[in-house]
């Protein structure tokens, strides 16, 4: 038996190694985690070194007192002055990036929904926050109340844990998204060569006739399946952990902040990719069993993408953390675990309740394989 399943298996590598497209796959894939990685730093980078001078031009429907126009200048506020009409058509030619109307002490900011007018809206809500608090002062100088008390009638102080910035957390857990999904393509086209290929081609016919039970012809194909998509993902993880370094040293919104995963994260992010390459590799070959061609396999296997990737996605916009119930959901679990790695969160239980639920997942995956490859459907799929 153990005879059997080892040349299955060998087979299966043999095959998958000789095969241009497999190789692909598995070794190509990955190469695109360090341009998502170094994309969206840079991406960041430029939000957040954004030249004033891109957003700053404000049009005032109402003439400013001098301790307005002080402040705009001491914030880069470029002052236009105008009617609301002529504002407004200067807004509508780009001219400016927003104007400001006043209806007695009511100031209306208008604007649109782009990136330039989402900072100049920033810009010019700090420049009235700080003429607020300029006529606040005066107001109580002039009713003789000190300012300094009344401001300061409590007391706010932060004590921040120390963790990744934003920017690192976004980008470390898209990145493992991205892992995830990569995992997946590189499961999909072996797992259907292996199983629709074979059948398309005759060559699974011949090798049901071997005196080799379906049991170890299937966890052969499947561990075959599996070491593809571990390779993928180790070597996702290890581009990954390199573009990490790299951006390190290249954008100074990392400057002070460790971005690195550390040595522990690193471990357990490795089970989880482990894991989750096993998950998909006997899911995948499940699909493509049923199929009785390489391109019905292929077209019942695309949504398995978009479903490896959708629900991390949401979940993590959503702040959504791992939690023992969450922890066997297929999908969800394998994104929040890691998610939660990645920020120095490691619970051991939901890890486990993770392997356990995936092995449950695998074994049922299995047992329903090896009942069908039993019958003789899969000889005659025709």
């Amino acid at each position: 038996m153990k005879s059997n399943l080892f040349n299955i298996l060998k087979k299966e590598l043999r095959e998958l190694f000789r095969d241009k497209k497999s190789l692909a796959m598995m070794l190509v894939i990955p190469i695109f985690i360090p341009l998502l990685i170094i994309g969206m730093s840079a991406l960041f980078e430029a939000q957040v070194n954004k030249d004033v001078k891109e957003y700053n031009k404000i049009g005032f429907s109402y003439e400013l007192s001098e301790e307005e126009k002080n402040l705009a200048k001491e914030m880069n506020i470029e002052v236009i002055n105008g009617s609301e009409e002529e504002l407004k058509l200067k807004y509508n030619n780009g001219e400016i990036n927003l104007y400001v109307t006043k209806s007695d002490d009511r100031y209306i900011l208008n604007t649109g929904s782009s990136d330039n007018d989402s900072y100049a809206v920033n810009l010019v809500k700090s420049y009235f926050e700080a003429y607020k608090q300029y006529l606040q002062t005066n107001y109580l100088v002039e009713n003789n109340l000190n300012p300094e008390e009344m401001f300061n009638i409590i007391t706010i102080e932060e004590n921040i844990f120390e963790e990744d910035n934003y920017f690192a957390s976004y980008i470390k857990n898209y990145a493992f998204l991205f892992i995830i999904m990569a995992i997946t393509v590189s499961a999909t086209y072996p797992a259907t060569d292996t199983t629709a290929g074979e059948k398309e081609r005759g060559t699974l016919e011949t090798l049901l006739t071997f005196p080799i039970k379906s049991k170890d012809i299937i966890i052969g194909k499947f561990l075959g399946v599996s070491v593809s998509s571990i390779i993928t993902g180790l070597i996702s993880l290890v581009l990954a952990v390199i573009s990490l370094i790299i951006t390190k040293d290249m954008f100074s919104i990392y400057e002070g902040i460790d971005i690195m995963f550390s040595g522990t994260s690193l471990i357990f992010a490795v089970v989880v990719i482990i894991a989750y390459s096993f998950f998909i590799s006997g899911l995948c070959i499940a699909i493509a069993s049923t199929s009785k061609t390489f391109k019905e396999a292929q077209s019942a296997l695309t949504p398995l993408t978009f479903i490896s990737f959708f629900p991390g996605m949401i979940a993590f916009m959503m702040g959504i953390g791992a939690t023992p119930v969450l922890s066997i959901i297929p999908f969800l679990n394998f994104t929040l675990i890691f998610t939660d790695i990645s920020n120095g969160n490691i619970d051991l239980i939901n890890i486990l309740l993770m392997a356990i639920s995936t092995i449950v997942y695998i074994s049922i995956v299995l047992k329903v394989i090896i009942k069908q490859y039993k019958s003789e459907k899969v000889l005659f799929s025709e």
